[in-house]
Formats: structure tokens, C-alpha cells, sequence
């Protein structure tokens, strides 16, 4: 351990060396002016036609980022601003030399827009440069938003099976706002019109603004802030700055209640019957200021929310679930503590989800968040029912959140969690100091300090992290050290393991060709490592990667990959989860190849292929990955992902596969049907959820759910809901 805690050192030397040392006077970002307005302009996405948006002089000079760096966008692009005393306005014309050729994909709220011809912008509401509204649309007039807090970073998840970046981004938050778009021999334009009571501001100060602007046919994206490589419309310390505001609170009292019907049966009890259930709730959303909200919550209830993709636990540790729950996703950011997907000192799911994915009714609470001048302020209580039948008593969850942001991307914040049983003396409670330190805007330090408690008496009940990341000039650099003790135990948050000290660290590169006709968009060859030993210093695991990706400009990607493992284990495991293959005890040296490509997804017919091959505790495994998707203009949606994993080992040979079959067809972009339907074999479990949604505002309708499930071909559950809910703005 002393050799790697040596290594960490030196790179995060040579990190602060480059940094303090290479910074560079990029200070120049636009300015884009909002125009107050006395008579609301006409909302049909006609921007043209308009007399009000026609007076307003408009701006939009973008500059590519891909596929020629640098350079301004291939096509003309109009954005008007304007705002009344309650409403805030944004127009665009996207000027297209080929109307014919644009791409849309999908028309559903929230669908995503990276691969079709699309505009977004982000609002830093707070002039922050961390926390922001992202809000988009195609020529559609989908509406897609999202909330993002500490410029999108999040964690990258080691648990393979849910790769990826957790935390940062927030695209479950759903705002009430309206947009409307048109198509001519221009090309496209839309309109937002978005209620100032949906946002979260600062009266009377300037915000953050950037754009960006999908050109699909040529595989073009352009921002109107410049971005540099690697980085995206999340980093908010590189927006520009919209003046003109002279914003007061329009007050903000919305009212959501629902009422819900439901039939189910369990196969699973001694004499099953089904259960007839009426019930109803809803929501009460009050701000104090513009900056911070109260909701409230009585009977909370979820039963319009996609279940979860399923998963296969090939190794001895947790599998991380992401919350969808709508009311634990507004300002979810503000309370996120840790490393998320790793160390979760807060995980909502913890809360109305019992251990193994039981329902456990949730009685109400409250949630008080938002924003002193620059010091974010949270604080959640919720109360949950005793469930007899699975052990879990009725408790209240607490969480208290303060996070103060200084200038330069630095804050300091602090976080209490607790769990208290309100029918004994049980409780468990997690203290935290958390922080970052922006070094220019091409670094930043962070790290966290955690400490849990409870009834036992355990030993080393602390967590912490220190990290360092750099993203500039196409570089991408991190080096991290965490250590979880054996007795830290935060009940309410996650931990993918316990009990390990873990460095870590990754060299990217983005290569771009000089040469403008090369059909390479770019490469990223990069390096990374993560090993974890327990307190004994045994190497429990060592992953080294070595990859490379090809981009190309066709949309098309082709990554390569090695890794070298290294597998401890102490205790003897059952990696087939039932077919009684027991992994022994000792040290596991493997290397693997990695191939994933997938094609343009832009097109109606794409494909992604994933192949994992090499040793696995002392034999071999195979892991296969397909998924196929196909659409049909922009109402008919389907992807189908198969996952094949074979393990050929000493002690046994087995297989464990998915697969994932996503149907969908929207009549229009606020009224659509939904099928998902999922077959795991190590669990011998096929699950069906079927989703009827006629959206009103902010992700409120009616809803139609049906969930059927089998095991080993045998009734397991099944359950119809039909739930409606409203949303009333009292105050408007």
C-alpha cells in the first residue's frame, strides 16, 4: 500500500505543478441581453411570423465543437430572449440549408436528444458556475429537461454492469414549462415558455447562459459559449452571461393531489386472492423565496414509475439501483454526499424500499431546499409504516444538508443523516465534512470525511476521499485514494463494498486529426487502474485498463480494450447465485480483451455489441452484450438487449443471461404507450411492465400501469393501477 500511496502522491504533484503553472487568461465569455416584454408573444413555434420576437434583435454566433473544432457552425442560428413579471422566454430559429434532411427520433418527454437535430440551453440561475436548468427540444417540440448540480461531475461507477458516470445530472427532474415547435423551408424553430415559479433564482442578478445546437446530418454540434474538448454543456464555469434581468418572485403554491385504484395478486401466499386497493395523496410545493422551496408530501405513492432494468451480481458485492422516484429527484444533487455509486452517504431508494426490493409504504414528510446567496440548504424528514411481514419497523429518515460555494468553484459543506426507529431504541446516524477546491478552470481538489454511529460497538467507523481531476487542452487526468472502515455502516446510504482502501487514477487523451477530410472524428486513448485491499493488506481487487476509442464522423464508435485482474478472495462465494458454483479462497491473475462498437444511432436501425473474454477466478468467462434498436419515424420506438454471460471455472460451469425487451409508441409527445419486458435465468424471472401516460404538466396525467411476473414459469405477482394526478397553481 505504501508503494501505491507514493505513486498517488507524485501524480497529484505533477497534477498541481501543471496546473498552478499552466493556467491560462480564457476569460472572455459572451453576453446575451433579455428584453422585458409587456405582451406575451403567440406560442405556436412560428418565430418568424412573430411581430414580438421580430422586434427583438437576436444573437447566435455558435462555434463547433465536433467535427471541426473551432470554427463557426455550418448553419445560421437566431436566439431572442425575452421575459414579463411571471414568464421567461426563449425563441430560436435553426436555419437549415437541407429541412428535408432533419433527424428526430423519438417523441416522448425527456427522449434523448444527442442524436437527433436539436437545440438546448442551460440556466445558471444562481450565477454559481456549478448548479443549473437544462432545457431542450427538436423540431418536434419535445420537452426535455434536467437539473444539474457541481457541473454535472458525478463518479464513475466500478460496478461494470451500470457503467457510466452517477450523479451530477439529473434528467428525472420534470418542470412545468411548455415549448412548441415548427418546421418550413427555413428549417425549424421552437419557443420555451417557462413560468419563473418553475425556476430557482436570485431576484435582481444576472445568470449563467449557454446554448448548444445539434446539426444531425453532419454530425455537427456547436455551442455558443465555446467548450473545449472533453467537457460539455454542464460546465456552467464556462457560460455566458444573460444581463437585462430585473426578476421579482412571482410567488409559487402548486397543489398535487392523486387518487389511485388499484388490483393485485401474490402467488406467492398461502392462499392467494386478489386485493382491491383505493387510495389517495399528493403533494404541496410552497416557495419561501425564489431560491428556496418546502414540499410537502402525504401518502407518497409511485406507481407511475418505470421499474428497474434488471441485473446479474457476478461478484461478491453490491449492485447499485438508480432512484426514479419523482419527489426524491427535485434538487436530489443538493444532498448528495460522498462518492456517488461507490460511498452514498444519502440513497433515497433506502427510504420506502426495504432490503430486497419490498414495498414499504411511506406515511409523508417534508423536504426544505434551496439557496441562501451562495450557501445551498437542505433538509428532508420522512415517516414510513411498520411492514410486519419482512421485519421492518416504522421509522423516520432525517437528512440536513448545508453546502457554501465560494467563488472559483470551491465549497465547503456538511451533512447530517440519521435513522431512528420509532417504536424501540434503534437508530444509525452518519456525519460528513465534504469540500472542493476549484484551481482555475482547468482543476479542482475534493474529498470528504465521513463518520457513522449506532447501537453496536463497532471499530474505525469512518470513510473519506481526496481527489484531484484536471480537463483541459484534450487532456483528462484523476488520481483518488478512498478508504471505507470496517465499521463504517451509513444504513442510509449505499456501499457498493465495505471494509478496503482504494487508489485510483486515469490518463485520457483526445486526439483530433489536423487533416478536415479524414473521416476519424477523434481518438481517446487513455489508462486507468483502481485496486482495493482490505485492512489486513490483502489485495482483494486490482483492475488496470487499457483502451482505446475511434469516433468517427459517420457517428459510428469502435473501442479496444485489455484488462489485467487481479482477484482476492478470503471467503468462499456462490458467483452463480444458486447453481452452487463456490468460489474458493486464494489469489486470481487474469487478463481479459474488451471490444465494444456500436453505429450511428442517429439512424433508424443501430447496433451496439460489448465482448469481454479472458480468465475469471481461475477459468474463463464470456461476456456477450447486443442491443439492437429500431424505430419508425419518431412514434415507434424498440430496443432489445440480450446479455450472455458464460463462466468456465475449476469449481463449475454456468451461464446467467438477460435479456431486455424496451417497446414504444407515442401518439403524441405528451401521450404514449410503453412495454418493458425483462427475462433473468438466474432468477428463472420474467417481468413484464406495460405504462399508459397522458401527460399534463410537469410529468403530471393519468396513468395506466400493468406488472405481471413469472418464476420458474409459475405466477409470481401481478398488479393493474390506473392513477391520475393534477397539478393546481394557486397562486397564478
Amino acid at each position: 500500500m505504501t508503494h501505491f500511496k507514493q505513486i498517488l502522491v507524485t501524480v497529484i504533484s505533477l497534477l498541481v505543478g501543471n496546473i498552478v503553472f499552466g493556467q491560462t487568461s480564457d476569460n472572455i465569455r459572451p453576453t446575451a441581453l433579455a428584453v422585458p416584454i409587456s405582451e406575451e408573444p403567440i406560442i405556436d413555434g412560428k418565430v418568424i411570423e412573430d411581430a414580438i420576437w421580430q422586434s427583438i434583435e437576436p444573437f447566435g454566433d455558435l462555434t463547433q465543437t465536433q467535427p471541426n473544432f473551432g470554427i463557426p457552425a455550418s448553419e445560421k442560428t437566431e436566439i431572442r430572449i425575452a421575459y414579463t413579471t411571471e414568464t421567461f422566454f426563449v425563441s430560436v430559429v435553426c436555419y437549415d440549408s437541407r429541412p428535408n434532411n432533419l433527424v428526430v427520433s423519438d417523441a416522448r418527454r425527456d427522449a434523448d436528444l444527442d442524436n437527433t437535430d436539436a437545440f438546448l440551453f442551460i440556466l445558471d440561475t444562481y450565477r454559481d458556475g456549478q448548479n443549473g436548468f437544462v432545457f431542450g427540444t427538436n423540431s418536434l417540440g419535445v420537452e426535455y429537461d434536467a437539473q444539474v448540480d457541481n457541473e454535472g461531475q458525478g463518479n464513475f461507477n466500478a460496478n461494470r454492469q451500470q457503467g457510466g458516470t452517477i450523479g451530477g445530472f439529473n434528467l428525472n427532474w420534470d418542470g412545468s414549462w411548455e415549448v412548441k415547435a415548427s418546421v418550413g423551408d427555413y428549417g425549424w424553430s421552437a419557443e420555451f415558455v417557462i413560468p419563473l415559479r418553475t425556476l430557482r433564482f436570485q431576484s435582481g442578478k444576472d445568470w449563467g447562459i449557454n446554448f448548444r445546437r445539434n446539426i444531425r446530418k453532419s454530425n455537427e454540434i456547436a455551442y455558443w459559449s465555446p467548450i473545449p474538448l472533453g467537457l460539455d454543456l454542464k460546465r456552467l464555469s464556462l457560460a455566458g452571461t444573460l444581463t437585462g434581468l430585473e426578476l421579482r418572485s412571482p410567488g409559487n403554491l402548486k397543489v398535487i393531489p392523486y387518487v389511485l385504484g388499484s388490483v393485485s395478486k401474490d402467488y406467492a401466499l398461502t392462499d392467494p386472492k386478489s386485493d382491491y386497493r383505493f387510495d389517495a395523496g399528493g403533494d404541496v410545493k410552497y416557495s419561501i423565496t425564489p431560491s428556496l422551496t418546502l414540499d410537502l408530501t402525504y401518502n407518497t405513492d409511485f406507481a407511475q414509475v418505470e421499474v428497474d432494468d434488471q441485473q446479474v451480481n457476478l461478484d461478491r458485492f453490491n449492485l447499485f439501483f438508480p432512484e426514479k422516484r419523482p419527489f426524491f429527484l427535485e434538487n436530489a444533487g443538493l444532498f448528495s454526499v460522498g462518492s456517488p455509486g461507490e460511498v452514498d452517504l444519502f440513497f433515497s431508494r433506502r427510504i420506502g424500499i426495504g432490503d430486497n426490493g419490498n414495498i414499504v409504504p411511506i406515511i409523508g414528510g417534508a423536504r426544505l431546499s434551496g439557496k441562501l446567496n451562495r450557501t445551498n440548504i437542505g433538509l428532508l424528514s420522512m415517516w414510513t409504516e411498520e411492514v410486519s411481514d419482512i421485519g421492518v419497523e416504522a421509522n423516520n429518515f432525517t437528512v440536513a444538508r448545508v453546502n457554501h460555494e465560494f467563488k472559483g468553484r470551491t465549497a465547503l459543506g456538511a451533512a447530517i443523516i440519521n435513522k431512528e426507529g420509532l417504536q424501540s431504541d434503534d437508530f444509525n446516524r452518519t456525519i460528513a465534512l465534504d469540500g472542493k477546491l476549484g484551481l482555475g478552470r482547468k482543476a479542482r481538489m475534493s474529498g470528504f470525511y465521513a463518520h457513522t454511529s449506532d447501537p453496536n460497538d463497532t471499530i474505525n467507523a469512518n470513510s473519506f476521499k481526496f481527489q484531484t481531476d484536471y480537463n483541459w487542452n484534450n487532456w483528462e487526468l484523476r488520481a483518488a485514494y478512498t478508504e471505507v472502515g470496517q465499521g463504517f455502516n451509513p444504513e442510509v446510504g449505499f456501499l457498493l463494498r465495505s471494509a478496503f482502501r482504494k487508489p485510483e487514477g486515469l490518463v485520457l487523451y483526445h486526439l483530433r486529426p489536423k487533416n478536415p477530410e479524414s473521416k476519424i472524428l477523434e481518438y481517446r486513448p487513455h489508462i486507468s487502474y483502481r485496486g482495493y485491499w482490505n485492512f489486513d493488506g490483502f489485495l482483494e481487487t486490482s483492475f488496470l485498463h487499457l483502451d482505446n476509442h475511434f469516433e468517427w464522423k459517420s457517428g459510428s464508435e469502435l473501442h479496444t480494450g485489455v484488462n489485467i485482474t487481479k482477484e482476492g478472495v478470503v471467503f468462499p462465494f456462490d458467483i452463480s447465485r444458486g447453481d452452487n458454483v463456490i468460489v474458493q479462497p486464494g489469489n486470481y491473475s487474469h487478463a481479459e480483451s474488451q471490444i465494444i462498437f456500436f453505429t450511428n444511432r442517429s439512424k433508424p436501425f443501430s447496433v451496439n455489441l460489448r465482448s469481454v473474454i479472458g480468465g475469471s477466478f481461475g477459468g474463463t468467462r464470456y461476456i456477450e452484450t447486443v442491443t439492437a434498436a429500431y424505430r419508425i419515424g419518431d412514434r415507434f420506438n424498440s430496443e432489445v438487449t440480450f446479455q450472455y454471460n458464460n463462466f468456465q471455472l475449476p469449481v463449475g460451469d454456468f451461464t446467467a443471461n438477460i435479456l431486455r425487451t424496451q417497446l414504444s409508441y407515442s401518439f403524441k409527445p405528451n401521450v404514449y404507450l410503453q412495454g418493458l419486458i425483462q427475462h433473468n435465468t438466474t432468477d428463472k424471472l420474467w417481468a413484464a411492465n406495460i405504462r399508459f401516460g397522458w401527460l399534463e404538466r410537469a410529468n403530471t396525467g393519468l396513468f395506466v400501469v400493468y406488472n405481471y411476473n413469472l418464476r420458474d414459469g409459475d405466477p409470481l405477482n401481478n398488479s393493474f393501477i390506473i392513477k391520475y394526478t393534477r397539478m393546481f397553481d394557486l397562486v397564478k
